[in-house]
């Protein structure tokens, strides 16, 4: 493969890897919002797709930062895997309401968050799918990593740190939430014991 066709798939899988960071963060920032603007408390499940979501990002990021690897899409792909088993998992408890539970949170497009975190899983392991059959293996990522495109270094760079961000309010959340002992959606377990 000439070098110049070499260059631009590389180009072509960097910025597919970080729409796709930037599209998980999107749906991070989304649930976050969710829970401080509209008060929609995750349960222990959602906070375990929320978990999975972010070692998608890590994973990719791990692509977008230093030597490619097969291994970093693997994370990714596994992460995406426990993600769908895990909304699958809450999708089916939630298909029958039974007394005294009801659906946790609003719908977003006549969809709950456990439905759309199946969607989302299936849309992720597509999108790697896709990635690997048009743009090729990892090949030609080795010898073009993301320094030969300082932009797209950047831009990488830029939606690491806003993942990192992201992960950090999350895990200050889920603190305050849970606290150290067992997680639910009744309120946040270390203000309540503050008042």
């Amino acid at each position: 493969m000439e070098t110049s066709q070499a260059r631009a798939l590389a180009l072509l899988n960097h910025l597919y890897l970080i729409g796709m960071v930037v599209v998980i963060s999107g749906i991070l920032t989304a649930a976050m919002v969710m829970q401080y603007a509209f008060g929609e408390l995750p349960c222990p499940l959602c906070l375990l797709e929320r978990l999975a979501l972010f070692g998608c990002a890590f994973g990719i990021l791990q692509n977008l930062r230093g030597p490619f690897s097969d291994r970093n899409t693997g994370w990714t792909l596994l992460f995406a895997l426990f993600l769908l088993i895990v909304s699958v998992r809450q999708s089916l408890l939630d298909i029958y309401v039974r007394p005294g539970h009801a659906y946790i949170g609003s719908a977003v497009f006549g969809l709950h968050m456990p439905v759309w975190a199946v969607v989302i899983a299936l849309c992720l392991m597509i999108a790697i799918g896709v990635r690997l059959a048009v743009l090729g293996g990892n090949v030609h990522m080795q010898a073009n990593d993301v320094a030969s495109f300082p932009v797209v270094q950047q831009a990488a760079r830029l939606a690491g740190w806003y993942v990192i961000i992201l992960c950090a309010i999350n895990f200050v959340s889920v603190i305050i939430q849970c606290g150290l002992g067992q997680c639910h959606t009744m309120g946040y377990a270390l203000l309540e014991k503050a008042v």
